[in-house]
C-alpha cells in the first residue's frame, strides 16, 4: 500500500486533542441526570465550540439541513407529534455535536488520516482496558474489573463463554462494538495483507480479541460487515470461498456458546416470521426491537415527508407501541432512541432525513482502486462499518462522537476526489496554501 504523503501538523494543543477523543471515548460518565443527562462530552462542546464559531463561522450547509429540521420539529411541537422539551433537548445536542466535528476537521486543515489515526490508538487504549477488565474478572480481582466505580453509567455484562462480556471504558458491550468497529477492520486488514496501517500486528490482535471478547451481537455483525467489505473491496469472487466458512463458524461458535446471542436471534427470527411476543419465552430485548420497528413504520405511514420531528419517537411510541397491554416493566426500554438509529429516522425526519443519510453513505463512498490505493478507500470502508452498526443498533444520535465519524466519511471522500484532480489530497492542498500565504506576508515588498 502506497499512502499519500502526508506532513504532520505541530499548531494544536496536545490537551485539545485529548479532550476531542474524550468526547468520543468517555461517555460512561454523566454529571447529572436531570433535566437530562449531561455527558463529558457536552462539556467539550461547551469549552470549544465558541472558539470555533468565532474562527470559522457559520457552514451554510449544516445551517441549511438543520433549519429544516428546525421548521418540521417546531411545526410538529405545534400540532403535539412532540413536545418543546424532547424537541429543544434533542435538536440541540444534535446541531452543536456536528457543527462542532465539523470545525474539528476544519481545524485540523482536513487532516483525514491524521485524524483517523488518532481513533485508532484510542481504540488500542481502550482495548488494553478492556483487556485488562477481563484479565482481573479472571483471577476475582473486582476493584480491576469495575475500575474502582469511577464510571456512574456503566455496569457489568455477564455471559459470553468466560463469565463476562468486555465492555472496557464503554457503559455495555455493545457499545464498544460499535465504537470500536472502524478499528477491528483496520487490524482485520492489516492481518490479512500483513500490514501496520495506524496499528502495529500486536495492537491489531488486541483490539480484535477485546471485540471478540465483547460478545455483543452488533459486534457479530461488524464482523461480517468487515469480511464482506474487505471481501468486495479485493474482489468477491476470488474471496467468497474463504469468507462464507468464516462467516459460518463464528456465526455457529457464538449461536451455540453465548446464550444471550442465540436468544436474541430466536426471538427476532419468532418475531418478524409473525408469531406473538409469549412473556418468558420470547427475548425481551427483541421483542424490543421489534416494537420499534412497529411505531417506527406506523408513525411513518402518516407523516412520511419530514417525519413528527427530532425527538418525537418517544410521543410516537405511546400511541404505536405493542407494549401497552403486557403488564411487566421494562418494554419501554430504548423508546428515546428506537432501539436503532435507522428506525428513529424513519420515525422522527421521514424520507427527509432517511434520504440524506443513505445518501451520504453511496455518494461518499471511496472504493479500492488497484492503479491508486491511497488511504482513501480503507478509511472509507472502515467508517462505513461504523455508520451502518449505528444504523442497525445504536439509536443515539450524537453519542460518542458518531457525528465526527460521519462527516470524516464525507471528507475523506472530498480529499480523494482532490487527490485525483490536482495529486494533493486536501491536507496537502491547504497546508500549501497556508504556507505561501505565510511566505507572501513575510517577504519583503518591492519598492515602487
Amino acid at each position: 500500500m502506497n499512502p499519500v504523503l502526508n506532513i504532520n501538523s505541530n499548531k494544536h494543543s496536545t490537551f485539545v486533542t485529548l479532550f476531542i477523543y474524550l468526547s468520543i471515548f468517555i461517555n460512561s460518565y454523566i454529571f447529572f441526570k436531570e433535566p437530562f443527562e449531561f455527558y463529558f462530552g457536552y462539556l467539550i462542546y461547551i469549552i470549544l465550540l465558541p472558539g470555533f464559531f468565532g474562527k470559522y463561522g457559520l457552514n451554510r450547509q449544516l445551517f441549511y439541513v438543520f433549519f429544516i429540521l428546525l421548521v418540521s420539529g417546531a411545526v410538529n411541537v405545534a400540532l403535539n407529534n412532540n413536545t418543546f422539551y424532547l424537541f429543544f433537548k434533542v435538536f440541540t445536542g444534535l446541531t452543536m455535536s456536528y457543527f462542532f466535528y465539523f470545525y474539528v476537521i476544519l481545524d485540523y486543515d482536513y487532516d483525514i488520516e491524521q485524524l483517523f489515526k488518532w481513533y485508532l490508538k484510542g481504540c488500542y487504549i481502550a482495548a488494553l482496558l478492556g483487556l485488562y477488565q477481563f484479565v482481573c474478572f479472571q483471577i476475582g480481582f473486582e476493584w480491576g474489573y469495575t475500575f474502582g466505580g469511577i464510571f456512574n453509567k456503566w455496569g457489568i455484562a455477564t455471559g459470553g463463554m468466560f463469565g463476562i462480556r468486555i465492555n472496557s471504558v464503554f457503559a455495555e458491550p455493545t457499545y464498544l462494538a460499535a465504537v470500536l468497529s472502524s478499528a477491528f477492520f483496520i487490524a482485520i486488514y492489516n492481518l490479512y495483507r500483513r500490514e501496520t496501517y495506524g496499528l502495529t500486528r500486536f495492537q491489531s490482535i488486541i483490539i480484535i480479541a477485546v471485540y471478540l471478547l465483547s460478545f455483543s451481537g452488533l459486534g457479530q455483525a461488524g464482523i461480517f460487515v468487515a469480511i464482506v467489505l474487505l471481501a468486495v473491496s479485493y474482489g468477491l469472487i476470488r474471496y467468497i470461498i474463504l469468507v462464507v466458512p468464516i462467516g459460518a463458524v463464528l456465526f455457529q461458535v457464538f449461536y451455540e456458546n453465548v446464550a444471550e446471542f442465540r436468544d436474541r436471534l430466536d426471538g427476532l427470527v419468532s418475531l418478524f416470521s409473525g408469531n406473538k411476543f409469549e412473556l418468558g419465552k420470547t427475548h425481551g430485548s427483541s421483542f424490543i426491537l421489534y416494537n420499534n420497528s412497529h411505531t417506527a413504520i406506523e408513525n411513518f405511514k402518516s407523516h412520511f415527508v419530514f417525519g413528527t420531528g427530532i425527538g418525537s419517537h418517544p410521543v410516537a411510541f405511546s400511541k404505536f407501541s405493542l407494549a401497552k397491554d403486557i403488564k411487566a416493566k421494562g418494554f419501554d426500554s430504548n423508546s428515546a432512541d428506537a432501539n436503532s438509529m435507522f428506525l428513529r429516522l424513519v420515525s422522527e425526519t421521514g424520507l427527509f432525513g432517511v434520504l440524506i443519510i443513505l445518501g451520504i453513505i453511496i455518494k461518499f463512498y471511496v472504493r479500492r482502486d488497484e492503479k491508486k490505493e491511497t488511504y482513501h478507500w480503507l478509511i472509507s470502508n472502515a467508517l462505513l462499518v461504523m455508520i451502518l452498526l449505528n444504523l442497525f443498533r445504536q439509536g443515539h444520535y450524537f453519542l460518542n462522537g458518531f457525528p465526527f465519524f460521519v462527516i470524516l466519511y464525507i471528507y475523506n471522500y472530498l480529499s480523494y476526489q482532490s487527490y485525483l484532480n490536482t495529486g494533493k489530497d486536501l491536507y496537502q492542498a491547504t497546508t500549501e496554501v497556508a504556507e505561501d500565504e505565510a511566505e507572501s506576508k513575510t517577504s519583503p515588498q518591492l519598492q515602487a
